[in-house]
This record gives C-alpha cells, sequence and structure tokens, in this order.
C-alpha cells in the first residue's frame, strides 16, 4: 500500500469511572495529576501502549496466534529489543557492520513492524537497525475538570505464606490500598505527518487500523484496577495537502467540553455539555479541512 498523503489532526475523549486510567510509578502508582490545577493525566506512553495491545489482538492468525505480515508489535512484553533487531539481519542475510546494510534493516523493521511504522523507534542499539521518526505522534492527556483520588483500604481473605496465617489471630485477612478516580473525561490529541509517513509506508490501512484502534482500544484492556473506560469522542480533522490548511490548535479549539450547570461535581459523560463540533463552523473557518466524527 501506498503511503499516506494527506495531513490529520485528531482529538481523543474518553473517561473513566471508578478506577486507575494511567498510574505514576513514583507515586506509589496513584493516578497521574497536575499538582497546580488538581487535573488529572494519561501518559502518550499509556495511549500507545493501548493502541499496540488492540493490534496485538485483532492482527493475530487466530489458530496459531501469529501476527499477520507487516502487524507484528516491537515494543511488547517480554520482547529483547537487540533480538528484533537481529531478525532484520537474518531475514535478509545482511551484515551489521555496513552502512547500507543498516538502512536496509531499517526499512524491513518498517515494514515488520506496525508500532515502528506508526510511532518511530530509535533502534540504534548494540544490533544497530537506526532510528525511525514516526508520522504519528500523541499528546498526554488531560482531564476536562479536576479529579478527587480516592484511596481505599481492601482486603484480601488470605496470606502468603503458613508463617503470616500462624502470626495473625483474626484470621488469615491482610489489608491493602486501591487507588481510584470516581470520574474524569479526558481529552488528547494527536498529529500525522505524511511526510514522516513517506520514509516508513504507513499507509491508508495502517490509518483506518488506528482509527480502529483508538476507538475500540478501551473494551479490550479491561482491568479491575482501570474501572470502566472507554472512548467517548474521536474526531478526525483532514487536511488537502501535506502541509495542512489550518493549525492544529486553531482545530482543536472546536471542541471545549463544559461542564452543566447544575452539576456540582461530574460523575458521568451526561454532565457534560458542547461534546460535538460543529461541521459547519469549521468548514465557514478553514474550507479546507474536512471534520470527521468516528465515535
Amino acid at each position: 500500500m501506498n503511503p499516506i498523503t494527506k495531513r490529520y489532526d485528531f482529538i481523543l475523549a474518553f473517561d473513566v469511572v471508578n478506577g486507575n486510567p494511567n498510574g505514576d510509578p513514583d507515586a506509589g502508582n496513584a493516578p497521574r495529576i497536575d499538582p497546580e490545577t488538581g487535573k488529572g493525566l494519561v501518559s502518550d506512553v499509556c495511549l500507545k501502549r493501548k493502541i499496540r495491545n488492540y493490534v496485538t489482538l485483532v492482527k493475530r492468525d487466530p489458530a496459531t496466534g501469529a501476527p499477520e505480515a507487516g502487524y507484528d508489535i516491537y515494543v511488547k512484553e517480554k520482547a529483547i529489543l537487540n533480538r528484533q533487531h537481529k531478525l532484520a539481519y537474518d531475514a535478509l542475510a545482511l551484515d551489521s557492520k555496513k552502512a547500507e546494510d543498516t538502512d536496509k534493516a531499517r526499512q524491513w523493521m518498517c515494514q515488520t513492524f506496525f508500532d515502528i511504522r506508526m510511532f518511530g523507534a530509535v533502534m540504534s542499539t548494540e544490533v544497530n537497525c537506526g532510528q525511525v521518526r514516526g508520522p504519528v505522534q500523541m499528546t498526554f492527556a488531560r482531564s476536562v475538570d479536576r479529579i478527587a483520588v480516592l484511596d481505599q483500604s481492601i482486603t484480601r481473605m488470605a496470606v502468603t505464606t503458613e508463617r503470616e496465617s500462624t502470626a495473625q489471630s483474626g484470621g488469615n485477612r491482610t489489608m491493602g490500598r486501591k487507588t481510584i478516580v470516581p470520574y474524569g473525561l479526558y481529552v488528547g490529541y494527536g498529529f500525522i505527518s505524511p511526510y514522516l509517513a513517506n520514509d516508513t509506508g504507513f499507509s491508508e490501512d495502517d490509518l483506518n487500523l488506528l482509527w480502529q484502534a483508538l476507538a475500540n482500544m478501551f473494551e479490550l484492556d479491561r482491568s479491575a484496577a482501570r474501572g470502566l473506560m472507554a472512548t467517548r469522542k474521536l474526531f478526525v480533522f483532514e487536511h488537502t495537502s501535506p502541509l495542512g490548511d489550518a493549525p492544529a490548535y486553531a482545530l482543536f479549539k472546536f471542541f471545549e467540553p463544559k461542564q452543566r450547570n447544575d452539576i456540582p461535581v461530574p460523575r458521568s459523560f451526561e454532565d457534560y455539555t458542547d461534546l460535538n463540533i460543529d461541521e459547519l463552523a469549521v468548514k465557514k473557518q478553514f474550507p479546507n479541512v474536512s471534520l470527521r466524527e468516528i465515535v
């Protein structure tokens, strides 16, 4: 497939109910938060992980579990990156000490791994496959309003060792902690460059898979720790040229969710208004930009 030729910008809005959307390991895995505003944060790395996991599930042979050609994932659990790089040299019978062979290996990695073709990768390790700057870039997502972070006590009716059981007089109950966000509506942004897509081979099929992943990634990523999460809105701005027809920040201003006046504290998606974008307003200000609402 030929690489995409147009620029795209997109808005992703998702929410969480009674869960931890993205824990911070430096804060006891509590939900990420902006200390100055009290608004919640979800990292771009977290969102990319969910996209990778979705592609892993939908682009594999159901009988063998092997990934479809061109849709393997480079950054995955227990992957050893040097071994991933060596696959390219072995597949093409290349010499890792030759610069021209490193470029061929780099191209093979783009063709083989969907996340390299999309997000890019630094592969200049011991087994050198060069560097790839990905056409798809995403921001941290930020909650529309301040979030409450609740630290809950939990119990487990079991212990790990017999010694712990003997030491406890009240049975085998052990205590723990669980941190949740009662409700948060988060908004993040993304950008897709056709110039970088031309370098990696990111195609229309890849683009459609990305939209599919953003719309459905939470449905296949369930966990008791994450509560109830869902993609609520996905707006895509399509430009007519590689350079684009409007600055991204101006397009993103068309989506500004607001808390309803009669709701003191938002606890559901329905507690917000202005959740849609006026397509006519976009066309009036930027005639060459097309708006598509996927979710």
